[in-house]
């Protein structure tokens, strides 16, 4: 699924050349520069992550608001009535994905809930703070014992490949119009919760492992943003 997305992309940049193409040799004449064309920036992205990211209600949330804001361009109707609609199809977007997750919420969920309380009262956590800029924390033969991360308007780098590690330890992940890369050791478990609106968690690991000593406890919340867990760049 993650090799759908540049080939998507790629085929846009395609189809994109092309027309420039034509046009400036006089084989056809496609005008993309309509009333709202600018509203593509909303709707292609929103596409693509419709068929590459597991929280389709936030594309789906999108895509209409791109459509929206395309049919005001091309007086359908106005801006006034847009933003309107805009903000009822957020406030059942936001609904919606309250339920889902209520629902989806399984043993797994509570398990992690369960060490999460258990361990970060008994860790001295490291804090990485992001906002408006970027912040990389990279572990080297360093104890890890927990951490408080969070990137609003900006991003955190947290770099766990070189850690030790003694026990079980917990992350709090919090994105807000930001993103955090979480890279792990290949030997560690890592064991996932997440409450986002508008984004999500990705586990992007080439080597998960269920069988190492130790596993990190992942709370990853936010808005608009995402969390990232990898074993490599």
């Amino acid at each position: 699924m993650k090799q759908i997305k540049p080939i998507i992309w790629g085929i846009a940049i395609i189809a994109l050349g092309i027309i420039f193409g034509g046009n400036a040799l006089g084989l056809f004449s496609l005008d993309i520069f309509f009333d709202g064309w600018w509203t593509l920036f909303i709707i292609i992205p929103s596409v693509v992550s419709l068929f590459t990211d597991k929280d389709k209600i936030s594309s789906l949330g999108f895509i209409a608001v791109g459509i929206i804001l395309l049919l005001a361009a091309q007086d359908v109707f106005s801006y006034e009535v847009a933003w309107k609609v805009i903000l009822a199809v957020l406030l059942v977007a936001v609904g919606l994905s309250i339920i889902f997750r209520s629902i989806l919420n399984n043993k797994n969920d509570k398990e992690v809930a369960k060490k999460i309380k258990d361990l970060e009262n008994d860790k001295i956590m490291d804090s990485q703070f992001a906002a408006f800029s970027g912040n990389d924390r990279v572990y080297k033969d360093e104890v890890f014992s927990g951490a408080n991360v969070a990137a609003i308007f900006g991003g955190v780098n947290l770099d766990l490949r070189d850690a030790k590690f003694e026990k079980d330890t917990v992350i709090k992940a919090f994105a807000l119009f930001g993103g955090i890369d979480i890279l792990v050791p290949a030997d560690v478990k890592v064991k996932l919760r997440s409450s986002f609106i508008f984004g999500g968690i990705s586990d992007d690991r080439k080597s998960a492992t269920e069988k190492g000593k130790y596993t990190i406890y992942i709370d990853a919340a936010g808005g608009f943003g995402g969390v990232t867990i990898a074993d490599k760049k």
